[in-house]
């Protein structure tokens, strides 16, 4: 069986991580691999990052790599330094089939709410890669809109290898963004909290109120 971004190793010792790696990348390839055994050649991973996040877009991306594509490192991007996911980021894109990333902006996460949003961007995602493909992982909930067969696997970035690439890529796109919003809005420091809620980033809102780029029904709460 060929198994592609993982090199075997040399010593005795890292022969012994090789196999704990490799045992760790086989339990994550359960889902890809019944797909594969069903008849199923296209393997879809979605997921997005930026729903708790008190300013900027929902990010989604949807990944195809090739059949038993195991990379070594791959995980819930949550888990991984910003360091790691930027090499696997590389890597992945590199190895894909198709990557397809869906934004879905600030204004219209006011608009429609988080949860919508999110499904929004997951869609935009899954309707950019090429070729089509015949089953989607996503994590924890489904798409609307989409023809295309689909499995929700709750906590699907810890258990799937094609939905943990996705959560990479995602993340990685989705803090580069906000970390160039940064240049435009330096007093809020989002290079460092991506957005998030923190006490950095709830002061600054206190002193300079909002900036285009924050979600106005997740800051109310602070500028009033």
């Amino acid at each position: 069986m060929l198994q592609r971004g993982i090199q075997n190793p040399g010593n005795e010792k890292q022969k012994l991580k090789y196999e704990k790696e490799m045992q760790r990348l086989t339990e994550m390839y359960v889902y890809e691999k019944e797909a594969f055994a069903s008849g199923i050649e296209l393997v879809a991973g979605i997921d997005e990052a930026g729903r708790g996040p008190l300013a900027g877009p929902v990010v989604a991306a949807c990944v195809i790599l090739p059949q038993y594509c195991f990379i070594e490192g791959i995980n819930d991007s949550k888990k991984l330094s910003p360091t790691k996911r930027e090499k696997l980021y590389d890597i992945i894109m590199e190895k894909a089939v198709s990557v397809g990333i869906g934004i879905v902006d600030e204004k219209t996460i006011d608009e429609v709410n988080i949860l919508n949003a999110a499904k929004m961007a997951m869609r935009m995602a899954a309707e950019r890669v090429s070729p089509k493909p015949q089953l989607i992982l996503v994590d924890a909930m489904e798409i609307d809109g989409t023809d295309i067969p689909q499995k929700a696997i709750v906590k699907g970035d810890k258990l799937s290898i094609t939905i943990a690439a996705a959560s990479i890529v995602a993340k990685v796109t989705r803090d580069r963004l906000i970390t160039e919003a940064d240049k435009k809005y330096p007093v809020y420091g989002f290079s460092k909290h991506k957005g998030y809620g923190t006490k950095q980033h709830i002061e600054a809102i206190k002193k300079h109120g909002i900036c285009p780029i924050h979600r106005v029904s997740f800051t109310k709460n602070f500028t009033t």
